[in-house]
């Protein structure tokens, strides 16, 4: 069985300096920067990354192993707003995906990927975290 890792590319992020990241780093471990072929897009004050056929649309973010899944996972889903306690559609929906690691290898790992219609959103070149101390961004 594989282990459970997750790709992070938003308010997850180490840069993001925040609780949940904090709680992440309790349960996970670093692994590798990391890209997924996928198109970012502002949300609102937080980004939603879509999957892309395009080549060029690279999502950057991070890869972490998680050591306690079955704690984090539904933390995550929490904050994330996706399951079945969140109005359908969920804003995000997980799913594991096949993301490149900064050596060359690749891994699949669980991604929260937005769930909604991108019309009217602003696409994001490069996501950088703003630490907002109420949580998301």
């Amino acid at each position: 069985m594989d282990p459970d890792t997750i790709f992070v590319y938003g308010t997850l992020r180490r840069d993001a300096n925040n609780d949940i990241h904090q709680l992440l780093a309790k349960y996970a471990e670093f692994v590798s920067d990391a890209t997924y072929q996928g198109k970012l897009y502002k949300v609102d004050t937080y980004p939603g990354a879509v999957p892309s056929d395009d080549p060029n649309d690279v999502v950057h973010g991070e890869v972490y192993l998680l050591h306690q899944a079955n704690i984090m996972l539904p933390l995550l889903d929490q904050y994330e707003e996706f399951g079945p306690a969140f109005p359908e559609p969920n804003e995000y929906s997980r799913l594991k995906q096949t993301v490149a690691l900064k050596n060359g290898g690749s891994v699949t790992a669980w991604i929260y990927l937005y769930n909604r219609p991108t019309d009217g959103l602003e696409p994001i070149m490069k996501y950088i975290p703003v630490f907002h101390p109420s949580g998301r961004p």
